[in-house]
């Protein structure tokens, strides 16, 4: 299963125990599923994570960026045609998604919104979840 997940996710899981994401980011080390980025997705991720050590300090940031660099598959991906998504930085995630087949995992309303664009899955964490992991 190829998987593209959006920052909100990826940093919800990461930094706070419990709940859909961090139960989607335990299910990804435990190779459950593929994780894909491009490096526009992966820059995203290390921005946030770098902003939000704050709220966990017990989070360290630069073992979770190694583990991210390790562990996801990086893509390059195709330019989109067009604007897709209402939120145009999130077309990053489409693109990403629609070059290898993947679906994606996020709880934004404009990335939800985009399903269905050539195919494109996108589902919430707990649509996920019950779907895929329990």
């Amino acid at each position: 299963m190829n998987i593209v997940l959006d920052t909100n996710v990826f940093v919800s899981g990461l930094f706070f125990k419990g709940g859909a994401p961090h139960r989607i980011l335990r299910a990804w080390q435990s190779e459950q599923f593929i994780l894909y980025a491009s490096a526009e997705i992966l820059n995203e991720y290390e921005r946030v994570i770098r902003e939000l050590v704050h709220v966990r300090p017990t989070v360290d940031p630069d073992k979770a960026i190694f583990l991210i660099h390790k562990n996801v598959q990086l893509v390059k991906s195709f330019i989109l045609p067009r604007q897709v998504c209402d939120d145009p930085d999130d077309d990053k995630f489409i693109s990403c998604a629609l070059t290898i087949k993947a679906s994606i995992v996020s709880g934004d309303k404009a990335l939800l919104r985009t399903a269905g664009y050539k195919n494109l899955v996108v589902l919430t964490p707990a649509q996920f979840e019950r779907q895929y992991l329990i």
